[in-house]
């Protein structure tokens, strides 16, 4: 059993690091409350415990100090819906207009078993970013035990992800169950997958994979390249590819990345045929072609069928899979097959018996829109923090909990 579960939060006072970082609409409205809901677990094992919660999260990227626009008042009405959801308990939701200083102090201070008390955008003060110890401690005087459970900022060196654990002891600080089944993923995948492990990487550049690709030569057995990255390897290799998406000044990388790949044996799959159109819209025309022949004037926008065929065939006969990168433009319906493709053969083989993480935004909202999120193993909240992890680099959120003294 983890720390987490095993410790009694009775008459404690849980200061909680979430990531409520949610998108408004223009009437303050949560368009999507997923990062919320994944955190009410752990708030209501504390409460249950009979503690009380203090919960602390960024919203947006406030410039100027405090905006009514990146207020976590907004996010009050929906916290206290989703914490009394099925339940006939009435937990109250309390906000403090700071997240520090005398309000915020005082309503801590008087908060009791089974209350919520969520404080103002930490970003307000331009500490938080910048990693202020003192900042760091005035947060951490708030509570009696430090809990992260934001996944999402683990990759940031912020005042409440990071710094703030210097102030509590050992076994006053501990991971959430959010956070727990995150870094269990995410070391199952890079420390523990079991072969053959494919790597389904996709999106727009090479330049923002280039150290996952590097970092996963030395774990994958097989490597997916789909999405506008394609291209270049294509192009690399001598292919001809329209008016497609390139990274001219990457294609030494691209080369340099598949002799690599055969110098370890790692198989790189790039697709053989293209959805093509001729031009950068919901309403192009579509035709489909090799690839590597893509004639003048025409860009891929998607894999084509027999890549859909080919790359099914890898998946299904993988045990460990990690997918990060759309293979398309999936926004748009004429372009969405081969991402689908993907999320299918990745549930299908999930019912096989492999174990699946996807991770990165767009592969979350792909297995989102094509209701397949609950037919894999696990869907990372963090897109920049598990980007980071499987390109070898320490999280200090992780870390900072992880290599307590």
């Amino acid at each position: 059993m983890s720390q987490f579960s095993q410790h009694n939060f009775a008459n404690e006072k849980a200061l909680i690091r979430v990531d409520f970082n949610v998108p408004l609409n223009d009437k303050f409205e949560i368009t999507d409350d997923t990062r919320m809901r994944a955190a009410i677990p752990t708030i209501k094992k504390i409460l249950g415990d009979g503690g009380s919660v203090i919960l602390m999260s960024h919203l947006g990227r406030p410039k100027d100090g405090p905006t009514d626009k990146y207020s976590l008042k907004h996010l009050v009405p929906h916290l206290q819906k989703l914490l009394n959801e099925g339940s006939k308990a009435n937990t109250p939701v309390l906000f403090a207009n700071d997240c520090i200083g005398e309000q915020a102090y005082t309503t801590a201070g008087m908060l009791r078993s089974g209350e919520v008390l969520l404080l103002e955008n930490l970003r307000f003060y331009k500490e938080e970013e910048k990693g202020d110890k003192a900042f760091a401690q005035k947060l951490a005087k708030l509570g009696d035990i430090y809990v992260n459970d934001a996944f999402g900022t683990a990759h940031r060196a912020h005042a409440s992800t990071a710094v703030i654990a210097d102030f509590f002891p050992k076994d006053k600080k501990m991971f959430g169950l959010l956070m727990e089944s995150e870094v269990n993923s995410a070391e199952k995948v890079m420390h523990k997958s079991e072969k053959p492990f494919v790597a389904i990487i996709g999106g727009a550049k090479v330049s923002d994979k280039i150290l996952i690709i590097e970092n996963l030569l030395e774990r994958a057995t097989d490597i997916i390249i789909g999405g506008g990255m394609a291209y270049t390897f294509m192009k690399a290799q001598g292919g001809k590819i329209g008016n497609s998406l390139c990274e001219d000044d990457r294609l030494e990388t691209a080369r340099e990345l598949i002799k690599k790949a055969d110098a370890k044996n790692v198989c790189i799959h790039l697709p053989s045929d293209s959805t093509i159109a001729d031009k950068f819209d919901a309403n192009a025309n579509d035709s489909t072609a090799p690839s590597n022949n893509i004639p003048d004037g025409w860009m891929g926008l998607d894999i084509g069928e027999n890549a859909c065929e080919q790359f099914t065939n890898v998946i299904h006969n993988s045990k460990t899979i990690l997918w990060n990168g759309p293979m398309g433009v999936f926004e748009m319906k004429k372009f969405q097959h081969g991402t689908k493709t993907i999320a299918k053969a990745v549930a299908e083989a999930t019912q096989e018996g492999a174990f699946s993480l996807v991770g990165g935004g767009d592969s979350v909202a792909a297995v989102n829109q094509f209701g397949y999120a609950d037919k894999v193993s696990y869907v990372s909240t963090g897109g920049g923090a598990l980007l980071e992890y499987f390109e070898g680099k320490e999280l200090p959120g992780i870390a900072a909990i992880k290599n307590a003294k």
